[in-house]
């Protein structure tokens, strides 16, 4: 079975509420044929999309290949969260990477963040960036770290764009009895995230970038120049920037083997009303600390949009009922609101949940595995993939440097041992271990 199908209509977007209220933008045609480029970018999300915009402000024939729609996977269902630093803190890339290049690849994160911030006002794009998220703790433990670690990011990184929050900030800020305390980060925010792709293509394209939708990519010839066909036609190009993630499937199992597709949940609530005010008192996004992440933020119609859950199998569950269940964990006063979008996408993890930047040959770059910190980081690494393109490698190459373990297994086994890794680790997040 093919994640790209298995749970979507070709060339549709799915029934998610950013779909309902995404900005107007034409079809971009099936390839048909043969064309010429000097890069061929294989998926039309925030990695590809800023890898395409890049190329071609530098002058590149760019041509992109999407086998569903702009923005179709994880960049037009996620969260929207646009977070601070790696996937990673800081203590953890310290032990990593050391001192200095911990503090690079924190440098890097924060130009993310920067880089999704002016592409938006750059470009007139259809979204707005929203300063601040939250993140709530369950256990006092855990709000102990968080406290030392918002001093460690101030004193050793000069990042001060975190208040810190006891019992009562945190209750008075979501309005839930469920944490212990938290942070805000006001250097982190939270976009519309399919606007924010559907801006990206308009750039590329205005940038000169040729897109092409539901032209799903069959096979890549090696060599240079490199192949790369689909149904009716074929991108002969100087060079390939795999931009797949979740859904790179067996296209190159090089990457296969180190980036392991799950997938995520999202509902949307009717409208609230006044009652907004009570889930949320400033226009923050939150994500909390169980290692399945719940995240959640208010839509601009004050509408709560709450993800939580995953699976690690081919079909979709009853998203509304596995989110359901820990939206009223955090806020049983909902019970009675109406769901009116349910919706799930696929996202890549790596086993260390670091990004997995990867040269395939000289002329082919892939770059995936966000872990769910995808956002600001797959925007960075489009642009990466585009300057080593040009000859600018140092940056792209700093992230490929960043340790990748294969999953345990390999392909065909991947998909078991996740399912034991993460009942273990509900286990511990229910018995608060």
């Amino acid at each position: 079975m093919n994640l790209l199908y298995a749970n979507d209509r070709p060339g549709h977007y799915p029934a998610s509420f950013y779909a309902a209220t995404k900005a107007e933008l034409a079809p971009f045609p099936e390839l048909r044929g043969e064309v010429r480029a000097d890069v061929c970018v294989i998926g039309a999300g925030y990695t590809g999309l800023s890898a395409a915009l890049h190329l071609a402000q530098a002058g590149l024939r760019v041509v992109v290949l999407e086998a569903h729609r702009v923005g179709f996977g994880a960049s037009g269902r996620n969260g929207g969260q646009v977070g601070s630093g790696q996937r990673l803190d800081q203590e953890e890339m310290e032990r990593i990477a050391g001192r200095e290049n911990a503090r690079r690849y924190w440098d890097l994160a924060e130009e993310a963040k920067v880089l999704v911030k002016s592409l938006i006002a750059d470009h007139a794009m259809p979204c707005t960036f929203h300063p601040g998220v939250a993140h709530a703790c369950w256990h006092d433990r855990e709000v102990r770290h968080t406290h030392a670690y918002a001093e460690k990011l101030r004193r050793d990184y000069g990042y001060d764009q975190l208040e810190v929050l006891d019992h009562a900030g945190i209750r008075a800020l979501i309005g839930s009895d469920a944490y212990k305390g938290g942070e805000i980060d006001w250097g982190a925010g939270h976009v519309h995230p399919l606007n924010y792709a559907l801006g990206l293509a308009q750039a590329a394209m205005a940038a000169g970038a040729v897109i092409h939708e539901t032209s799903p990519v069959h096979r890549i010839d090696k060599g240079a120049p490199a192949t790369v066909a689909t149904n009716h036609g074929r991108v002969v190009a100087d060079h390939v920037v795999l931009a797949c993630n979740g859904y790179l499937g067996g296209l190159e199992p090089q990457v296969a083997a180190k980036v392991m597709p799950i997938n995520n949940f999202i509902v949307a609530t009717e409208p609230l009303g006044d009652r907004a005010a009570e889930i949320l008192s400033q226009p923050v996004a939150v994500a909390d600390t169980k290692f399945v992440v719940n995240y959640w933020r208010l839509s601009e119609d004050n509408r709560l949009l709450f993800g939580g859950g995953e699976s690690y199998g081919w079909k979709f569950p009853d998203i509304v009922k596995t989110v359901s269940k820990p939206m009223l964990e955090v806020y049983p006063q909902l019970r009675d609101a109406k769901i009116d979008y349910a919706w799930g996408g696929t996202l890549a993890i790596t086993m260390n949940r670091l990004p997995c930047f990867t040269r395939i040959t000289g002329n082919i770059l892939s770059a995936s595995g966000f872990s769910g910190h995808g956002v600001a980081m797959a925007t960075l690494a489009g642009k990466l993939m585009a300057e080593t393109l040009r000859g600018q490698a140092e940056r792209f190459d700093l992230m490929a440097a960043l340790p990748q373990p294969r999953f345990p297994g390999g392909v065909a086994l991947r998909w078991p041992m996740l399912v034991a890794a993460m009942t273990w680790f509900s286990l511990r997040d229910r018995l608060g271990i």
